[in-house]
């Protein structure tokens, strides 16, 4: 009988053991592809363009003629994004606590950032932003979906629609 146990407790901790390493295995796995995925966005981009399609089809400048901005994804999909318009008026009186109704919505209106975690989608070919901070708060809390392309060496999405049909989109090239 205790030949028997001693059996069973070895049968059940090579199974246990199996499936250790198997789960182990599998999440090294996902997490290795995960990380290929993500690395190809590893990096510092530079904006090339935040343009607008409207319903039309016709396509212009959202944050102006020559925005600016900088996307930093790190190996682990930890994201920085932000994307600035040029044109931004400065503040009158030089100290933000003291600007006007209208600089405060030029500066808001003009700037568009967020930080938190990126993935991709490979199966839908989305990249999901879940966004931890914004400028824009009503976003916190979000996973935001985008349907982009990657292709030598340039970055472009689409977000979702406003509520008016225009459709924002971003374009980035890597930098170095």
């Amino acid at each position: 009988m205790n030949v028997r146990k001693a059996n069973t407790g070895r049968i059940m901790a090579m199974l246990l053991g199996a499936c250790a390493l198997w789960s182990s295995t599998a999440i090294a796995g996902s997490a290795r592809d995960m990380s290929m995925s993500i690395s190809s966005l590893a990096g510092t981009w530079t904006l090339v363009a935040a343009d607008v399609q409207h319903p039309d089809g016709s396509r212009a400048p959202d944050f102006g003629a020559q925005p600016k901005g900088l996307l930093m994804v790190d190996n682990m999909g930890h994201y920085s994004l932000q994307i600035f318009k040029s044109e931004r008026p400065a503040f009158r009186m030089g100290d933000k606590a003291k600007g006007t109704p209208d600089e405060y919505a030029s500066a808001v209106k003009g700037s568009s950032t967020h930080y938190g975690m990126l993935r991709i989608d490979q199966e839908h070919h989305v990249l999901v932003f879940h966004i931890q901070g914004a400028s824009f708060p009503n976003w916190e809390g979000q996973d935001q979906h985008r349907q982009y392309e990657l292709k030598d060496g340039v970055l472009s999405y689409r977000v979702k629609p406003r509520p008016n049909g225009d459709v924002p989109i971003s374009v980035w090239r890597k930098v170095g």
